[in-house]
Formats: structure tokens, C-alpha cells, sequence
């Protein structure tokens, strides 16, 4: 069965002396992927917080089934490139939110890493530190781990940004592979190539929904 959509309404939220989106209303299609696009400062990343549970919004309401919680994709420069873990203990935590933190992960744990590592082509770096790997490499790492989360909504903030064609490719055939087993996909980009990918758009402008619908149309209005 697909994915339930997920229903955005009259939503408002930001941060304190700085309001950013403001009645937001937009329908995600569950079991497709969603680029939020728009300028610097549109709200996408606000958007991003609010639906990963992250930001409490102020006004209106966001209405999702489910009780997963989404699994959220930061752009890879946000993570500590010091950080003495390796890839395969990166990946390892997003089985987390189903053995908790303590508990140690068992066979199937196990078996969904490898799969997350190898879907993503990074199985051989398992054992490398993280901060030794490249841009594009700790990205991959990064969505392999939310993967392994294996929540019905995964969440993405400008995934390829700056990335090499490699890169981006691997992490475009994973999004749409996540998709096309229902999972619901919503990702910030400020490429008009990569929002051609998707299955819909949301085109934000001010904080506010410019416009709404198929990529093409959309991209089109936004010329």
C-alpha cells in the first residue's frame, strides 16, 4: 500500500525574532518524491525541521500517519568532520530508533546496515573513519544511515549539494529506490535539474507556497 499523503495546513513556524514560513499549505504525495525549492532563505530548511519533529510550528498543523519517526538527511557539512567513528557505526545508528541506544543490534540489525552500506556502494569504506572520507563519500554514509532507519518518511536537505556526478547519482537511484518501496520522500534542492527528478514540487518564496504541482509545470511558472 502507498504511503498516506502528508497534509500541511495554515502552518507558520521560524525562530525567536525571525518568523519564516508563514501559511504554509501543501499536500506531499505519500510513496513519492517532493523537491522543496526555492531561494536562499524561502523556508525549505525550516520545512525540513518542522516535519522531521525537529521545530514546533506556531500556527496550523502537519498531519502525517504513522508513528516513525522521519528519518532526516542533513547536508554533510553540518557533520563534525573529527568525529572518530567509522562509516559502519555511523550507519549502525539509525537501527537507534528501534533498539534504542544501549541495546546491542542483532542479526537483522546487522543484515539492514550491510544492505543500507551496500545499497549506497560505500560497503567497502565500513571500517574507514568518517572523517577521512570525501564529500561526497560522508553523504552517502549519511543517507545510508537514515536508510537504515527504515522510516516511512525520509527527509532531505540539499542532499547533492556540491557533490561530484558520482555521488549524486548514487544518491538519486537511493532516493528513487526508497520511493518506489513507499517510502515518502521530501528533499530541498536549489537545482532545477535535480527538482526534474522528482515525482512533485513545492516552490517556496518569502516563507510562503508560490506555487504547487508536477515539476515541469512549476519550474516553468518559476522562470
Amino acid at each position: 500500500m502507498r504511503t498516506a499523503d502528508i497534509e500541511i495546513i495554515g502552518l507558520a513556524a521560524g525562530y525567536p525574532g525571525n518568523p519564516v514560513l508563514r501559511e504554509v499549505t501543501a499536500t506531499l504525495p505519500g510513496g513519492r518524491v517532493t523537491a522543496l525549492m526555492g531561494p536562499n532563505g524561502s523556508g525549505k530548511s525550516t520545512l525540513l525541521a518542522v516535519l522531521a519533529g525537529i521545530l514546533r510550528p506556531t500556527a496550523g498543523s502537519v498531519v502525517q500517519s504513522g508513528e516513525q519517526r522521519p528519518a532526516l538527511v542533513v547536508q554533510q557539512q553540518a557533520v563534525p568532520p573529527t568525529l572518530p567513528i567509522t562509516v559502519g557505526e555511523t550507519v549502525a545508528m539509525g537501527r537507534w530508533a528501534h533498539r534504542g541506544l544501549w541495546r546491542r543490534l542483532t542479526r537483522a540489525d546487522r543484515a539492514v546496515v550491510t544492505e543500507c552500506l551496500t545499497r549506497l556502494d560505500i560497503a567497502d569504506l565500513a571500517h574507514r573513519r568518517l572523517d577521512t572520507l570525501s564529500g561526497g563519500q560522508r553523504q552517502r554514509v549519511l543517507l545510508a544511515r537514515a536508510l537504515a532507519q527504515q522510516s516511512d518518511v525520509l527527509l532531505l536537505d540539499e542532499p547533492s549539494t556540491g557533490l561530484d556526478a558520482a555521488a549524486q547519482e548514487a544518491i538519486t537511484a537511493a532516493v528513487r529506490e526508497a520511493a518506489a518501496a513507499g517510502t515518502t520522500v521530501v528533499h530541498a534542492t536549489h537545482d532545477r535539474a535535480d527538482a526534474r527528478h522528482a515525482d512533485h514540487c513545492v516552490q517556496l518564496r518569502g516563507g510562503r507556497v508560490e506555487a504547487v504541482g508536477e515539476p515541469e509545470v512549476v519550474l516553468a511558472a518559476s522562470a
